[in-house]
Formats: C-alpha cells, structure tokens, sequence
C-alpha cells in the first residue's frame, strides 16, 4: 500500500493523480441543468461491425499488443473494456498519434499537432497521459516544428505502459475471458 511521500512507488503517483483529475471533473460547478444528466449505457459498447477473431488470433493478444491493436474486433473489445475502468486516454492518444503520421499536408499536420498537445500532453489536459517530464519535454520540443515523428517518443512511452499495464488486465476482464471460451 501506499507509504509516507517520500517512498510512493511509481503506481501510487499514477492513481492518486488519476483520482485527483476525475475528482476535479465531478465536482465542477455545471454551466446548465443539462451537464447534471450524466450518460450511462446499461450495456457495454459492442466492438464494431467486423469479423470476430479465431480462437488462435485472440489468444495470441495475450501476448502482443502490437496484433490486439492491428485487429479491427481487438481494438474496439480492447477500448471498451479500458472505457469500463475510465482509463481510455492512453489508448486514444496511441491512435491519434497513428492518425497523425498519416497527415501529408504541413498545415494540418501543425493543427493536429496543436489538438494532440492540448488534449493528451499538456498538464492538466482533459485526458493527459501519464508521461515523464523527459518525455514531455522532448514531445513539446519536436513541436516547435512538427513532423510525422513529433510524438514518437511520447506515443512509445505509452505503448510501452499500455502493454505492462491495460494489457494484463484486459487479459484478466470477462471482455477477454468471454471471446476466448
């Protein structure tokens, strides 16, 4: 469990921030009735209209990341199990990273360079990933003139953190544990 300041492993940062931020949503002030009505879907997201994988394809996700992430069905089961635990952003911002190095024009790849900062990047954005300061610092230094490698170190960081964390634990999920029975 989590110790005096000073010796708080690495996860217990990670949650008491993630924590802090869902906090601080929750208890802003609405602008209007209608941000009190909070969406709730009774069933959980179905993964879109594809192909469901063989028992093979699906088992080696246990494995690999990389092959969850390049099947349609894993992607969008993958998703929704990591919206069920509100931990959706990593995912988001590793495909708005693979969005981004399909851009062929300059002007849309530095507005789109612009969105990513101000969504995943900068402190306090509204579904910041959860990276080093060296990290940012090199993510926020390729910006100054964006190219299709801008996020690359950022966007390795988070698979990285993806497949030690959200895979596991996907692994484990009924989301999983129901596709490959």
């Amino acid at each position: 469990m989590c110790k005096g300041l000073a010796a708080l492993p690495q996860s217990c940062l990670e949650r008491a921030k993630e924590i802090k931020i869902k906090l601080g949503i929750l208890l802003q002030k609405p602008d209007s009735a209608v941000d009190l009505v909070i969406p709730y879907n009774e069933k959980p997201e179905k993964p879109a209209k594809t192909q469901k994988p063989s028992m093979d394809e699906a088992l080696q996700w246990r494995d690999s990341l990389d092959k969850l992430l390049q099947n349609n069905y894993g992607l969008a089961i993958f998703k929704s199990f990591l919206k069920s635990e509100f931990s959706e952003e990593n995912l988001e911002f590793w495909i708005a990273c693979e969005d981004y190095k399909k851009i062929k024009s300059t002007a849309k790849m530095a507005e789109k360079a612009k969105q990513i900062y101000e969504e995943f990047i900068q402190t306090e954005a509204p579904k910041e990933v959860n990276i080093d300061h060296f990290t940012k610092d090199i993510t926020v230094k390729n910006l100054v003139e964006p190219s299709l490698s801008s996020f690359d170190v950022a966007q390795k960081r988070i698979h990285a953190l993806m497949e030690k964390d959200s895979l596991p634990r996907f692994v484990r999920s009924e989301f999983y544990q129901e596709l490959i029975k």
